[in-house]
């Protein structure tokens, strides 16, 4: 990159960092070739102290965390001290004889339909704000021992399953996780800044104080795993990749990351090891993005290009994964190899609620193009072939051209679901005591309120909504964002089918 080139990037992200002084802001650092191009910042790392935010300034970076996890098990399979072949009750023989036979890497591709551990947290009352213990934590995924689909057949986020690879790394090294991830990965890299935090309420030195988007200070209440325990610097994260690319963990642990492999069915997982492919600007790109209460991350590498994006937040009311990609655009600007971005689509008739009876889902989009399925917000951005893409990590969706009314999303592996309009309509008589016992957990209805009695917390209020007949919503207020679950009840009105975000076909039984 010529020195002007570099000079106008400068500048362009400083315009993008400059509207958050003041306030929680970010730190953006772009890696090429080896060399640390651009590291800058803005807005405070700590709004009580007026701390601003530096170089040096650590951040969690939770499911960027994910591959660095999946690291340490290849280098662990490289000894000959596993196979991500293996079955997970190989490693952790406690676990519910439903789940023991799931592989290592059904695990690390979030391919084995495992139920995350976060969501079965939520249905039962339990937000991530609780206080939470180790124990409690295995207690309710030890519970849920059905599966969302049989593994290798489709793909859904799950914590749970990055949690357990964390575990089998402790188990098979005699080593914490933090002391494996110091000596075998921090420390040949040179990334002093970097360490495994399970307990939150540890001090962290330089350490940036989450924020919600409303501006409070983040809670924080659960122990973190191989899941998203890691806090880190901008700069520690361009030695990672760096150290990647140069073989310094071992010859071919990059190209090992981020392999894909198929699913049963034949269609292909984007999602590697921990690592999320996808295509830009017709250049392949691997990364991962990060969200825990008041930080949010993303990482991005352009392997063809030797180019590596780290945007860095302590607020909830940014978007670094957006951030990553503007900065990306900048930093090839001129390069005569980028694809045009595709052509948007029309987008009249898009806004509105929809649900689809036979995927037992609904989506929201609004008039500005932003999409919510389960409260998640999300950005519809043109794709190729008149299609409408979800920029949203580790999240297969995109809307197919309109051929009528209804709205056809392909999902993951390559399953397409016809979306209708919801009518609205109203709730039908639910009300008395519903329990399941893989949330170990109690709802009370009557009407449109749901009151929670759940084995770590009693007394979350929820809301029912009708958004048809035979379908509905319930909504549950989180840390994060306000999130909903979607219900379908029996014809007998004697089961109540759950799927929440990462919870598919979670049964409720009345009495």
């Amino acid at each position: 990159m010529r020195d002007l080139d570099l000079l106008r990037l400068e500048r362009r992200v400083g315009l993008m960092l400059a509207p958050l002084a003041g306030k929680p802001g970010a730190a953006v650092g772009v890696a090429r070739d080896g060399a640390l191009l651009l590291r800058r910042s803005g807005g405070l790392a700590s709004v009580e102290h007026d701390i601003p935010i530096g170089s040096d300034t650590a951040f969690r970076i939770a499911s960027v965390s994910k591959h660095v996890t999946c690291a340490a098990l290849l280098l662990l399979e490289r000894e000959g001290r596993l196979s991500l072949a293996d079955p997970v009750g190989k490693h952790r023989p406690h676990l519910p004889e439903s789940l023991r036979s799931i592989r290592l890497d059904l695990l690390a591709r979030n391919a084995s339909g495992v139920r995350d551990m976060f969501d079965l947290l939520r249905l039962g009352g339990a937000d991530l704000s609780l206080p939470v213990s180790e124990a409690e934590l295995d207690a309710a995924i030890a519970r849920a021992t059905g599966l969302n689909f049989a593994p290798g057949s489709r793909f859904l986020y799950s914590n749970t399953g990055f949690r357990w690879l964390g575990q089998v790394v402790e188990r098979v090294s005699g080593e914490a996780l933090a002391d494996f991830l110091r000596k075998r990965i921090f420390a040949p890299l040179g990334m002093t800044r970097t360490a495994h935090t399970p307990d939150l309420l540890a001090p962290v030195p330089g350490l940036a104080t989450g924020y919600l988007a409303d501006g409070r200070r983040a809670p924080h209440g659960l122990p973190l795993g191989g899941e998203g325990g890691l806090a880190s610097t901008v700069e520690d994260l361009a030695l990672w990749s760096r150290g990647l690319a140069r073989g310094v963990l071992g010859e071919g642990m990059e190209a090992a990351l981020s392999a894909m492999a198929p699913f049963t069915g034949g269609a292909a997982n984007r999602y590697a090891l921990g690592l999320e492919n996808e295509a830009w600007r017709g250049l392949a790109l691997v990364g991962h993005g990060g969200l825990w209460p008041g930080y949010k991350s993303a990482l991005l590498r352009l392997p063809s290009r030797a180019l590596t994006v780290i945007v860095l937040a302590n607020s909830a009311a940014l978007d670094p994964g957006r951030m990553a990609f503007e900065v990306m655009e900048a930093a090839l600007e001129g390069d005569g190899a980028l694809a045009p971005s595709p052509e948007a689509p029309p987008r009249d008739g898009l806004a509105g609620r929809w649900v689809s009876a036979e995927a037992g889902l609904s989506l929201d989009i609004a008039e500005d193009g932003t999409a919510r399925m389960h409260g998640v917000p999300f950005a519809l951005l043109p794709g190729e072939g008149g299609r409408w893409v979800a920029r949203r990590g580790a999240f297969p969706f995109s809307i197919l051209p309109r051929r009528g009314e209804a709205l056809e999303v392909e999902l993951d592996a390559g399953t397409v679901a016809r979306f209708e309009r919801a009518p609205g309509g109203t709730l039908p008589d639910l009300d008395g005591s519903w329990r399941s016992p893989e949330l170990g957990a109690e709802w009370r209805i009557e009407g449109e309120a749901v009151e929670v009695s759940g084995p770590l917390r009693s007394g979350a209020r929820w809301r029912l909504e009708a958004l048809a007949p035979g379908f509905l919503r319930l909504h549950m207020p989180s840390v994060l964002f306000d999130a909903w679950a979607d219900l379908i009840p029996d014809a007998g009105g004697a089961r109540l089918t759950v799927n929440s975000g990462r919870v598919r076909g979670l049964v409720m039984e009345k009495g």
